[in-house]
């Protein structure tokens, strides 16, 4: 799943942790990811690097075929803005991606003007 989570898919979050400073970071991407535990930091097998997930609160089930619950993530890939501010992302964004900025526990967060364009397509349409 992408940006497009709803609130409904997020209910049993508590928390987010972020294991990197949110505020530097124009976009982040997002996924439900099915993990084990409700509680602890989820195992990673993308490339790139998690930057960030979701705790669930105790009233979280795990589904009942699998036995795993559906946990937010949040991560960046190694071609995305953060790595390579001149590459294939310099201007627009994947799109899951959403400002970190946005994000709380329970809310999918946002697509904002930072996390879409980036810094520099902001300040060249600035007068």
């Amino acid at each position: 799943m992408s940006s497009l989570l709803t609130e409904s898919d997020l209910i049993h979050e508590e928390e987010v942790v972020w294991l990197e400073n949110p505020e530097k970071l124009d976009y982040v991407r997002q996924a439900l990811d099915k993990t084990k535990r409700r509680n602890t930091k989820p195992p990673y097998a993308r490339d790139g690097r998690m930057v960030g997930y979701a705790l669930l609160d105790d009233e979280a089930t795990p589904d009942p075929d699998s036995g795993l619950y559906k946990r937010r993530v949040f991560f960046l890939l190694p071609h995305d803005r953060d790595s390579l501010p001149d590459g294939l992302y310099r201007e627009g964004a994947p799109g899951e991606a959403i400002d970190p900025r946005t994000i709380k526990p329970g809310k999918p967060g946002a697509k904002t003007p930072r996390s879409q364009r980036g810094p520099v397509a902001m300040a060249s349409s600035t007068p």
